[in-house]
C-alpha cells in the first residue's frame, strides 16, 4: 500500500495583537493544567513560555511557586529580556528566565517553549542519548532534536541558558542530560503536544529496553514519517483534543 499524506486542517490567522496575546495566554493556562494533569509536576520545578506578539523579546511565564494544576490565564507573569516581571505581581523562577530567555533570543521563530521535571524525560536524560525511532510517534524527533550533555546544577546563568539554546540549535527539542526536556514550537499548542509526546517516547524506549532490543524503523521510513507526524501543524493539530478536554473539565483555567 503506498504511504500517503495526512491531510491536516489549517488554522486562521487573523487576530488582532489584543486577540493574539489571550489566545497565547489562553493555550498556555491549559498547557500547565494538561502538565499538571500528567504528572509533570515535581515541587516548584517546570515551566513554559510564549512569547508576547507584540513585545516579542517578552515572554509570559508560569508565577515562581504555584501549582500547575491551578494556574490561571490571570496567574501568567509577562517578563522582560532583563528578567523584570512588567506585569503580574509574583516571582519568576530564576531558571525559567536564564533558559527561555536564551532560547527565545536564539529563536525567532519560536512562540512557546517547554520544560519540567518529568519522570520519564529525566530518567531517560540520565542515559545522555538522543531518543532512536522506534515507534511512529517518536519520528516525530527524528534528526530533530538536540543534547545538551552536560549539567552544572539548577540553571541559573543566562550563559548556561545560552548554552542550551545552542544545543537546541534548529530543532524542536533538546534532552538536557541528568535534568530533563525542554520542546519548542511555532505555537504555543505546538511546544506543549511535543513535550507531552516526547515523555511518552522517552518511556516507550525505556520499556522496550527493559524488555528487550527494539528494532529500529529505518532512516528513509523514519524521515518519511517525521514528515507526516512532526510537521508545525502537526504538533498544533495534535494538541487540539487535549484543549478540548482539559477546558471543558476545568473552565477556571480562563479566569
Amino acid at each position: 500500500m503506498a504511504t500517503t499524506d495526512i491531510e491536516i486542517p489549517t488554522f486562521p490567522e487573523n487576530r488582532t495583537i489584543e486577540e493574539e496575546r489571550l489566545y497565547r495566554k489562553q493555550r498556555l493556562a491549559a498547557g500547565f493544567r494538561l502538565f499538571g494533569k500528567f504528572g509533570f509536576d515535581e515541587g516548584v520545578a517546570g515551566h513554559i513560555t510564549a512569547r508576547d506578539p507584540e513585545l516579542e523579546d517578552h515572554f509570559w511565564v508560569n508565577p515562581f511557586g504555584k501549582s500547575f494544576k491551578q494556574i490561571r490565564v490571570s496567574d501568567l507573569l509577562l517578563v522582560s529580556h532583563t528578567g523584570e516581571v512588567v506585569e503580574g505581581n509574583a516571582p519568576v523562577n530564576g531558571a525559567a528566565f536564564a533558559i527561555h530567555s536564551q532560547v527565545h533570543a536564539a529563536r525567532p521563530d519560536v512562540i512557546a517553549a517547554a520544560h519540567s521535571h518529568s519522570i520519564y524525560g529525566k530518567s531517560w536524560s540520565s542515559l545522555g542519548r538522543r531518543l532512536d525511532p522506534i515507534t511512529q510517534d517518536a519520528c516525530a524527533f527524528f534528526d530533530d532534536h538536540g543534547l545538551f550533555d552536560d549539567f552544572t546544577g539548577v540553571v541559573l546563568d543566562v550563559e548556561e541558558g545560552r548554552r542550551i539554546g545552542g544545543a537546541l540549535g534548529e530543532n524542536k527539542a533538546v534532552i538536557l542530560r541528568n535534568h530533563g526536556l525542554l520542546t519548542v514550537g511555532h505555537s504555543v499548542e505546538e511546544a506543549v503536544w511535543w513535550f507531552i509526546t516526547m515523555e511518552r517516547s522517552c518511556q516507550a524506549q525505556l520499556l522496550a529496553e527493559a524488555a528487550g532490543t527494539p528494532v529500529l524503523i529505518g532512516p528513509e521510513m523514519a524521515a518519511r514519517t517525521a514528515e507526516q507526524v512532526g510537521s508545525h501543524v502537526a504538533g498544533r493539530f495534535s494538541f487540539q483534543p487535549l484543549w478540548d478536554v482539559v477546558t471543558a473539565e476545568q473552565p477556571d483555567l480562563f479566569d
